[in-house]
C-alpha cells in the first residue's frame, strides 16, 4: 500500500480550500448579503474556516461586510455583500453578424460596448480586427477602485478547452487556430476562449432563463446552429469538445454517408442563412420596401405573425426541423429546460407551444420551452460566468439552495 506523500497531502489540501473557497463565493454571489454564521450553517462548514476564507475575499474586494447586521433570532450577525462593482469582464461576442465587444460586472451590468460590422476578409485581418476591438474596450476608462477580472471570447466554431484552440470557424476561415495563445501574448489578464454557444448556455444558467436550474440545453441558432449542454449544473463539452454541434445531427438516412464542411445536414436545413434563402423571392416582393430596417428574418416572422401564407410555410418548416431535433435532444438528455436563443428568441411567441406540440406523446416527459432573456447578451455573460468560475478555481461540489 502507498505511502501519502506530503506532495499528495499538500494538493488535497489545496484542492479542499479551493472547493471551500468557491462554494463560499458562489453562496454569498446568489444570496447576497449572508452572515458568516449562515454561510457556515448552509454549507456544513466550520466557523474558523468560513472566517478564514471570508477574510481573503474581502481582501481580494470580492466582498464586502456590512454595518447591518440580522436580527432574525438570537444575537446580531454581521453580513457579507458580494462586491459585483469591484471587477469588470472583457466579453466579445464573435458569433456576428457583427463583433462585438463589452465590459460587464460581476453582476452583468454592461458599462460600455464596441462593435466592428462584419468585413469580408482574410483568417489574420479577422484576428486583427479582435485585437483592435480588445484594444479599444481597455481604452475606456474603469470607475475608481475598479479592476478588470479577465477576458473572454466567445468563438463562432468548435473550440478545444482550456487550451482556446478554435479547430474550425467558417465565418472567419478560422482552422485549427491557437487565439487563447495569441491573445495570451497580447494581453497580461486571464483569458478564456470557449464556443459561442457554450459561453451563452454559461450565460443563461447564470443570469438568465436557466438561473437555478440543473439540466438544460440551449439551442442557439445565428449564422448556424448549436447547442449548450448543462448536466447537473456543469457545461457538458464531450470527449473532443464537440458535445452540441447539433448542426451535425442527421435529419434522414438520406444525409447519411456524405461530407459536410461547412454547418452539417440540419445546419445546412435550419441557420438563419437557410431560412434567408428560402424567403428571399417573398421577402423582395412583399417587405423589402415597406421594413428597410428589419432584417430578413425579423420580416418573415413577422409576416408569419400576419398569417402570410409564405412566411408560415418557413416558420412551420422551421419548427418542423426544430421538433425533430429537440424530441432527439431530449430523448438522450431529459433536460428539464430548453431555451430558445440566437434568432429564435424573439419569435419564441411562434415556436414554443408548437414544438412542445409537436414532441408531445414521442417523449416521456417535455420539458419547458422558453426563449433566451439575455438575448445577445447571452455570450458575453457567459464570459463574466466563466472568468469569475476560473479565476477563483471554482469546483461545483452540491446544488446550493
Amino acid at each position: 500500500m502507498k505511502k501519502k506523500t506530503s506532495k499528495n497531502i499538500t494538493a488535497t489540501s489545496s484542492l479542499l480550500r479551493n472547493i471551500n473557497r468557491s462554494a463560499i463565493l458562489e453562496l454569498i454571489r446568489r444570496h447576497s448579503p449572508i452572515s458568516r454564521s449562515q454561510i457556515a450553517e448552509t454549507l456544513c462548514m466550520s466557523m474558523p474556516t468560513v472566517m478564514r476564507i471570508i477574510n481573503e475575499l474581502i481582501e481580494e474586494d470580492l466582498v464586502v461586510p456590512l454595518d447591518s447586521m440580522e436580527t432574525t433570532k438570537g444575537r446580531p450577525r454581521s453580513l457579507i455583500k458580494f462586491n459585483a462593482e469591484s471587477y469588470v469582464v472583457l466579453g466579445v461576442d464573435l458569433s456576428g453578424p457583427d463583433m462585438v465587444g463589452e465590459i460587464a460586472t460581476l453582476s452583468g451590468a454592461i458599462q460600455h460596448e464596441v462593435v466592428y460590422p462584419y468585413q469580408d476578409a482574410d483568417p489574420e485581418t479577422h484576428v486583427r480586427f479582435l485585437l483592435d476591438l480588445i484594444y479599444d474596450l481597455l481604452k475606456f476608462p474603469l470607475r475608481p477602485n475598479q479592476h478588470i477580472r479577465g477576458i473572454g471570447i466567445g468563438a463562432p466554431g468548435a473550440t478545444i478547452y482550456p487550451d482556446g484552440i478554435v479547430t474550425w470557424a467558417p465565418i472567419f476561415g478560422w482552422k485549427d487556430l491557437h487565439l487563447r495563445e495569441i491573445l495570451s501574448n497580447q494581453f497580461n489578464l486571464p483569458i478564456v476562449v470557449e464556443n459561442d454557444v457554450k459561453l451563452a448556455t454559461l450565460g443563461e444558467l447564470g443570469f438568465g432563463a436557466g438561473v437555478g436550474r440543473r439540466n438544460i440545453v440551449c439551442i442557439m441558432m445565428g449564422v448556424g446552429i448549436g447547442a449548450g449542454i448543462i448536466i447537473d449544473g456543469s457545461l457538458y463539452r464531450g470527449t473532443n469538445h464537440y458535445a452540441g454541434e447539433i448542426a451535425c445531427m442527421v435529419p434522414g438516412i438520406q444525409y447519411l454517408g456524405k461530407s459536410y464542411d461547412q454547418f452539417g445536414p440540419l445546419g445546412n436545413l435550419i441557420s438563419e442563412i437557410a431560412i434567408e434563402d428560402k424567403a428571399k423571392e417573398y421577402v423582395d416582393l412583399d417587405i423589402k420596401n415597406n421594413r428597410p430596417r428589419e432584417t430578413l428574418v425579423e420580416s418573415i416572422f413577422n409576416a408569419a405573425r400576419k398569417n402570410q401564407p409564405w412566411a408560415k410555410k418557413i416558420v412551420d418548416e422551421l419548427t418542423d426541423y426544430l421538433g425533430l431535433m429537440i424530441a432527439n435532444v431530449v430523448s438522450l438528455l431529459d433536460p428539464e429546460l430548453i431555451i430558445l436563443g440566437g434568432i429564435l428568441a424573439p419569435a419564441s411567441d411562434l415556436l414554443v407551444e408548437p414544438l412542445a406540440d409537436r414532441v408531445k406523446g414521442i417523449v416521456r416527459s417535455v420539458p419547458t420551452i422558453v426563449g433566451s432573456k439575455l438575448h445577445h447578451r447571452a455570450v458575453v455573460l457567459g464570459a463574466v460566468n466563466i472568468i469569475l468560475t476560473t479565476t477563483t478555481e471554482q469546483t461545483v461540489v452540491q446544488r446550493l439552495p
